[in-house]
């Protein structure tokens, strides 16, 4: 088994930070990037947009009766003018289960959704769903992201990213619909705070403290009156029966409490039926009553209420085939929150088309949602019956094995996934398949990674769902692919407890090999989290292992992770010597795509340190080893190690070139980490070929990307080209506002190396109108260099001295 990456971390993009993750392709061009600090690229500035618009309303129900009396108090929310102030910030909808909450948020949210001209947001929280509920933070990330804020900047802090997101809403006018809420600690992030937009909250609870504190406007919604609730009969069943009694239906409509979730099954079952009277309907409803008790009082609100929907909820799956109340049952033990129709194949061991229908039967009885095409959902008492009903009619063994073909879908089709996304990638190959339909076939990679974006919370859940199954094999290696194949808009520390969840499987099966597969995730993880002590601790216990198993390909990549810990602290002589020593297994075991990834990172570890010539040499034989085997990435990677070198050996065109054909790259690779970071060097180039103008724009770009990622450290290196730009072009003010801002974000992060160079650059900027600072400032700079020996750092230090005692120091 080979030790892997993650697909967008086998190589250091200039040995910071080196995950790489894809995004959608538009680049934020940002005028003000901090402190008033702004690029210029011509006689205007170039400004940002306010971004997205997302426009994230489900679909409300067909049919809406009443609440004309509810609508009334959620439009008072509303101001008089179209761009006044909000009254107020928050209104809750709160009502038993069943009560068509839900209904009447989209029905209003849809109603003024052109108040909110920048968008709507929406988020099911599944505070009462049998599984875990969506956190605060999952739905912060995703609403940040519908925001336009890359993955890799949002903060991993609750607090830090919840202040981010009010941010981003402070200038807009939204919508923020937060459906099935449990308490307030789910909601209390997600609101919008002072400003111009609106959440809405749907709840069974009250959440007394949003009113206390934040002022919510509380609209409780009890069952609907009698005539509506016979309208809502009416209604579904229009075109389907006629002459039905009024008495009967008034009947039909108590038994189901007069809930909308009730009525309109109690509807669908009715409509399905045309030939049987309602006296029929009514008796079977009756001896339902008693069928199940899975809901208790507190949760369901009334006890005559809770169970109206056990009663009509038994009558339903009742009426069904015995092939839809099979697959009703084992979809309620699909790990997810949503189903795919081949997940539910896989459930059923049906053939995907036969799936369908069952599904189909299953949406057109009101048991089951359809969210989109071949996607499904329940309802959270409907998924909380249907496992109830799993556990009283399925056996055990039925129960495990349903749950085993699931597991097993999700990681073929996982392992599928991968093979387009990262086919150079050593596989963790699944076990065959006993039977069951293919995985899905992806055609390339945009295909493969919409499915993870899709289905990478069922992959999460997969995997808890086998550990607490004992199925250890599929913990671990469900743990183990996701982590190559999940998608770039999935927070980063989404995966960390999934991957410590395959570590112990992996632990109890006493397998060491996949141990150390495990370990070496959890160590780039934690170095793209910028934890290099914790990535450190990781790579040397998997070497540990790997040396105890013998296997010197994964003995020579953990030392080639080690490289690049050590490559990022700027721990040069230990980086050079850990690609040298995976260089030398990779070449004895004749592994070029490794040998070529190794080379790639050695070459920009001498080039670091300034030793150009052996810098060059190992650049070309992993541009001619990646060219060769079709590596994009890792050509783009080292085209920009190469634009750097010819740069700094003069051959500015060449530099220009090599540059220019990295972002292309990255930009028909999707990858931003890539592009922002190699946009520097082609900023670097274009100012040595004398166009400043251009530089400044992709230095502009390469800052406004950094900031969306969330590199605080690689933005800061952006503002420094812009800097030394504006330098160039004998604009001091300009120049020195850019390196004062750079040279004070390194030492925010400790970044010795970096905030010397900028605090040089800005020496030279100063020099002629303020020689005393200037003189300071390099002295400064050359007090950081001392902790560094290499030849870089050496000259670095000589020229420092020329300059100030040019200026009599």
């Amino acid at each position: 088994m080979g030790e892997r990456n993650d697909g967008r971390d086998e190589e250091a993009p200039g040995g910071s930070r080196s995950e790489l993750s894809g995004a959608s392709r538009d680049v934020v061009q940002a005028g003000s990037v901090s402190g008033g600090v702004h690029f210029h690229t011509g006689p205007e500035d170039l400004r940002s947009s306010r971004g997205p618009r997302p426009r994230q309303l489900p679909g409300g129900v067909g049919q809406f009766v009443d609440r004309v009396e509810e609508l009334a108090l959620l439009d008072a929310a509303l101001p008089t003018g179209r761009d006044g102030p909000l009254t107020i910030s928050v209104c809750v909808i709160a009502g038993t289960a069943g009560a068509g909450k839900t209904s009447l948020a989209l029905r209003w949210a849809h109603q003024v959704a052109d108040r909110f001209p920048d968008g709507q947001l929406y988020v099911n929280l599944r505070g009462y769903d049998p599984g875990p509920p969506v956190t605060a933070f999952q739905a912060l990330h995703r609403f940040l992201a519908a925001l336009g804020v890359e993955a890799g900047a949002i903060p991993d802090d609750l607090d830090a990213a919840a202040a981010l997101y009010r941010s981003q809403l402070a200038d807009r006018r939204m919508l923020v619909v937060l459906d099935n809420a449990s308490s307030v600690a789910q909601v209390r992030p997600l609101l919008p705070g002072d400003g111009h937009s609106l959440a809405v909250v749907t709840s069974r609870s009250r959440l007394s403290g949003l009113a206390i504190r934040d002022g919510a406007r509380r609209v409780t919604l009890g069952t609907l009156p009698e005539p509506e609730a016979v309208a809502l009969l009416k209604a579904i069943t229009s075109g389907y029966r006629s002459g039905d009694d009024a008495d009967r239906l008034v009947e039909l409509a108590r038994l189901c409490a007069r809930l909308p979730l009730a009525l309109r099954i109690a509807a669908e079952r009715a409509a399905t039926h045309p030939h049987l009277g309602l006296d029929d309907l009514i008796a079977d409803l009756r001896d339902e009553s008693a069928l199940w008790d899975v809901l208790s009082a507190a949760d369901a609100g009334d006890e005559e209420e809770a169970e109206a929907v056990r009663t009509v909820f038994a009558w339903s799956y009742r009426a069904l085939p015995a092939e839809a109340a099979r697959l009703f049952r084992l979809l309620g033990l699909h790990p997810g929150p949503e189903i795919s129709l081949g997940a539910a194949a896989a459930l059923a061991e049906r053939p995907p088309r036969r799936a369908r229908q069952v599904l189909d039967t299953l949406v057109g009885a009101h048991l089951l949602e359809q969210t989109a095409p071949n996607r499904y959902e329940f309802h959270d008492l409907l998924r909380a019956y249907a496992t109830d009903q799993a556990q009283r009619e399925e056996s055990p063994g039925e129960r495990e094995g349903a749950l085993r073909r699931v597991l097993d879908w999700y990681l073929r089709s996982a392992d599928a996934a991968q093979r387009r996304i990262s086919p150079a990638e050593a596989r963790v190959a699944p076990d065959p398949p006993d039977g069951g339909d293919a995985p899905p076939a992806f055609p390339d990679y945009d295909a493969a990674m919409d499915w993870c974006e899709r289905e990478y919370a069922n992959l999460l859940a997969a995997v808890h769902a086998a550990e607490k199954a004992g199925f250890d094999r599929h913990a671990w290696q469900l743990a183990a692919i996701v982590f190559v194949s999940r998608p770039p808009s999935a927070p980063r520390l989404m995966w960390l407890p999934v991957g410590q969840t395959g570590l112990r499987a992996a632990q109890r099966l006493g397998d060491r090999a996949a141990e150390a597969e495990l370990l070496s995730d959890l160590g780039m993880l934690h170095r793209g989290l910028g934890r290099s002590a914790e990535s450190r601790e990781c790579h040397e216990a998997a070497l540990v292992v790997r040396r105890e198993l013998g296997d010197r390909g994964d003995e020579a990549r953990c030392l080639s992770h080690l490289g690049l810990v050590h490559l990022q602290t700027r721990q040069l002589a230990d980086a050079r010597r850990r690609f040298a020593e995976a260089i030398e297994v990779f070449a004895a075991l004749g592994a070029d795509h490794w040998l070529a990834t190794a080379r790639a990172n050695l070459a920009e570890t001498l080039r670091q340190a300034g030793e150009l010539g052996q810098a060059a040499e190992q650049a070309s034989c992993a541009l001619a080893a990646h060219r060769a085997a079709g590596n994009e990435r890792g050509v783009g990677n080292i085209l920009r190690v190469q634009s750097e070198l010819l740069r700094e050996s003069g051959q500015v065109d060449e530099a220009l070139g090599a540059a220019r054909e990295a972002v292309g790259i990255a930009l028909s690779l999707r990858h931003h980490v890539a592009e922002a970071y190699w946009l520097i060097a082609l900023g670097h180039a274009q100012r040595a070929v004398g166009r400043h103008g251009e530089a400044l724009e992709s230095y502009q770009r390469s800052a406004a990307l950094h900031r969306r990622l969330g590199d605080g450290g690689r933005e800061a290196l952006a503002w420094q080209g812009a800097g030394e730009t504006y330098h160039e072009l004998e604009r001091p003010g300009e120049a020195a506002a850019f390196l004062r801002r750079a040279a004070a974000v390194h030492r925010e992060r400790g970044d010795a190396w970096h905030e010397a160079l900028a605090l040089d650059a800005l020496g030279a900027a100063l020099a002629d109108e303020h020689p005393d600072e200037a003189r300071r400032l390099w002295t400064e700079s050359l007090r950081l260099l001392g902790a560094y020996a290499d030849a870089r750092a050496a000259r670095t230090r000589d020229r420092i001295e020329r300059s100030r005692r040019s200026r009599g120091a």
